[in-house]
């Protein structure tokens, strides 16, 4: 296509992996967010983010996942800073509720990625201050881990800037037509991309209200045991425990032990609500810790973090174009999953804007239903 001037709406992980995709292209971008990118109200903006390949049965998102690790590992060699650390996942499979897990065995030894099927005295063996009641078997990616989620976010805004990227702070509009504008004038580009997250539900309420859900994800982190290194990244993974469901990121770098109830009755009022974490979500942290990390239950939370997650029915990315408007690519709905994806995603959106590739069906806005924890692609 002809068109070389590029607005990016939302200066998150998809808005700057796809700025930086396109100036890549030699395309001139504008990226813009009401807040320097990295604030705290982004869900972007967290310490980190856990990595790992396993998808269930579905074949895409395990192949991007596995060609980011490669690309997250090429940006950590080439800006300088360590952005993936690999300490190994955990993935712990509930009795009477596998199917996910099931699927993903096969999906990962078809692609080659090295995943090990563990019984629960296998676990146990390894990990003995885990308790593994109601697993019926584990599988360990030796590959998996954490980003540094903040860490990359802004390196990756510096060095679009470097390249000659421009940055305008402040936080474009819509009109009930759904265009968008700044100070009541349109948003002046050849295709705009808007990258707003959590945020994308409310500027397109008559597209996007019944297709999205925004909900608040309450994050604690636990102080390990005085002169304990169990639960430090050396010798912990990151786990996904979809059965409770929890999932966490072992100690890091004075960062305590993150463990997360995935709790999806929680609203959030995006720009009021204060980003504290409440007295409800510390109880049901403190009861996950009891059902699986019984020696942390008396260890003292020393840090909160108020995060938000918007979900899509499906689970699926939303990556289309406007179903009105031809020059507004909309790229969200991570559901709890995109940024690992960071790399990848960057590049298949700037594909969509610029024309080389069409959406594939599964990241369309037609068609939107729940699947079955088997078929769902994140296992939410």
């Amino acid at each position: 296509m002809a068109a070389d001037r590029f607005a990016v709406v939302g200066a998150g992980i998809v808005g700057v992996m796809t700025a930086l995709e396109l100036q890549k292209q030699g395309h001139s971008v504008t990226l813009y967010d009401g807040w320097e990118p990295g604030h705290t109200r982004a869900a972007s903006s967290g310490i980190h983010r856990v990595t790992r390949s396993a998808h269930g049965a579905d074949e895409l998102y395990t192949r991007w996942q596995w060609e980011a690790r490669m690309r997250w590992l090429e940006l950590q060699a080439e800006w300088g800073i360590e952005i993936l650390r690999e300490t190994g996942g955990l993935l712990l499979a509930e009795s009477g509720r596998s199917q996910w897990e099931s699927a993903a065995i096969p999906t990962l030894s078809r692609l080659g990625i090295p995943a090990i099927k563990m019984s629960p005295p296998e676990l146990a063996t390894r990990w003995p201050h885990m308790n593994f009641q109601r697993v019926e078997f584990g599988i360990y990616e030796p590959h998996a881990g954490f980003l540094w989620a903040n860490r990359a976010l802004v390196k990756g805004y510096q060095v679009f800037l470097q390249r000659g990227g421009t940055f305008v702070r402040t936080r474009p509009r819509t009109t009930p037509a759904e265009r968008l504008e700044i100070d009541g004038k349109p948003l002046a580009a050849d295709r705009i991309i808007v990258a707003t997250g959590s945020w994308m539900r409310e500027m397109f309420r008559r597209t996007l209200g019944s297709v999205l859900k925004v909900i608040r994800q309450d994050v604690i982190f636990t102080s390990p045991p005085e002169g304990s290194t169990t639960y430090d990244a050396g010798n912990h993974p990151v786990w996904i425990d979809h059965g409770y469901p929890g999932y966490g990121i072992p100690a890091v770098e004075g960062h305590g032990f993150k463990a997360v109830i995935a709790w999806h009755e929680s609203d959030i009022d995006l720009d009021s609500d204060d980003r504290v974490v409440d007295r409800g979500a510390l109880v049901r942290s403190r009861q996950y810790l009891s059902y699986r990390f019984p020696e942390l239950v008396a260890q003292p939370i020393t840090d909160q973090k108020v995060c938000h997650i918007v979900m899509t029915p499906d689970t699926h990315f939303l990556l289309d174009f406007h179903p009105d408007h031809d020059d507004i690519v909309l790229a969200g709905g991570g559901s709890g999953s995109i940024y690992k994806h960071g790399p990848v995603v960057g590049e298949y959106v700037a594909g969509i804007a610029t024309g080389r590739w069409a959406p594939d069906s599964r990241f369309t806005l037609e068609g939107r239903q729940g699947l079955s924890l088997g078929e769902s692609p994140t296992g939410r």
